[in-house]
Formats: C-alpha cells, sequence, structure tokens
C-alpha cells in the first residue's frame, strides 16, 4: 500500500472553486428536478354526479333485478306453453280475417230466397230460377258494397271484379254464366244446371262457401 509522500500539498482551493464555478455554468448539466404542478380537482358537477348516482344506485340495482326477474319469468311462461301443446307465444298464427264476412248476404233472406227459387224449380221453371238467384245476388253486393255495382257492369264483369273476394266471386261467376247461358243461347237451363246453380248460391250466401 502506498502511502503518502510526505510534503505533498492537497488541490489549491481556488483552482477547486474554478472548477466547480465552470461545472456549475455548464448548461448542460441540470442540477434541479422539474416538480410536476398537482392536478387541478374536477368540477363541482362531477362531484355533484357521483353524489347522485352513489344515492339512487340501490332502487336502479333493485330495477335491474326486478327486469331480471321478469325475463326468466316470461322465458319459464314460453316453455311451458310449447310443452303444454299451445306453441311458441310469439308464433302463434293471427286470426283469420273477418272482413270478407261482411260481404256476405244476411242468412235469413238468402234462406227465403233461396226458398223462392227452389218454388220456381219445382215447377220445371229452372232458367227463372236461376235468373232469381242472379239479380238477388247482384242486388246483395250492392248492398254491401253501393260503390262497386255500376249501370255500365254487366254480370259478367262483376263476376271479375278484384274487390269481391274469390270464392264468392268463384260461385257468382257459376250462376252469372248458367244464367248467360239460357238467355243468349235461348236454351232453358235443365235439372243438373240448376242443381249446379243452386250450389253455387249456397257457396256465394252462406258461411260455409266463404271459409278456406
Amino acid at each position: 500500500m502506498k502511502t503518502p509522500i510526505a510534503g505533498s500539498a492537497g488541490p489549491d482551493s481556488a483552482a477547486f472553486a474554478d472548477a466547480h464555478r465552470r461545472l456549475l455554468a455548464d448548461g448542460s448539466i441540470q442540477f434541479q428536478l422539474d416538480v410536476a404542478e398537482p392536478p387541478s380537482p374536477p368540477p363541482e358537477w362531477v362531484g355533484s354526479l357521483g353524489r347522485f348516482l352513489s344515492a339512487i344506485w340501490p332502487v336502479v340495482e333493485v330495477l335491474f333485478w326486478a327486469a331480471v326477474a321478469l325475463g326468466v319469468a316470461y322465458v319459464l311462461y314460453a316453455i311451458a306453453m310449447r310443452v303444454f301443446g299451445d306453441g311458441w307465444p310469439w308464433k302463434r298464427r293471427p286470426r283469420e280475417p273477418v272482413e270478407e264476412e261482411s260481404w256476405r248476404p244476411d242468412e235469413a233472406p238468402a234462406r227465403q230466397l233461396l226458398g223462392e227459387a227452389d218454388a220456381l224449380a219445382a215447377q220445371g221453371r229452372f232458367s227463372e230460377a236461376a235468373r232469381l238467384l242472379l239479380f238477388r245476388s247482384i242486388e246483395d253486393i250492392d248492398a254491401k258494397r253501393p260503390e262497386l255495382v255500376r249501370p255500365a257492369l254487366t254480370s259478367r264483369d262483376i263476376a271479375r271484379h278484384p274487390a269481391i273476394p274469390e270464392r264468392p266471386r268463384g260461385a257468382f261467376a257459376r250462376i252469372a254464366m248458367l244464367v248467360e247461358r239460357s238467355l243468349f243461347a235461348r236454351s232453358d237451363l235443365a235439372a243438373d244446371d240448376w242443381r249446379d246453380c243452386r250450389a253455387a248460391y249456397e257457396e256465394f250466401a252462406f258461411a260455409e262457401g266463404w271459409r278456406g
């Protein structure tokens, strides 16, 4: 181990002070750390909102679990309906529209008319019986839809009118065809023709012919 040489002097104090000054004057060396400014407090409305949410949270929690319970109950109800044969509630068939029912003639007058026509047919007057059914059918259509039957329309035009429901329109067309044949071909209808005409009127006038 080396020992200091006797009589050697330490660093000159003036030189040390000069070196210290040069060190402090060196701008590339940072001797102080920048202290970040403390963040500004949040605005007052944030605190108010937090206090409001804290106050209503118990109510929100109750409503949330109530909604969950209702959803579970509905799912169980739907499954029960499916199991017991009623099908899924959201897939039930809609009820059949009843709009066409308003076109049907009233049943009592229709049956009375059919009785009058049967009386003519019993006398062998099949063409007259068919014409009676046709004219009264036109009157029935005009009574239900007064804007539909116009004087310029023939029975064939009425039979093709798209506003009349399909099944009664087809039945009316059969009656009109038989009547036209008896008028324009100058050929009286036979008993078979009358039976066909009568069946067509039943389809036109009574509920059974308006279903399906």
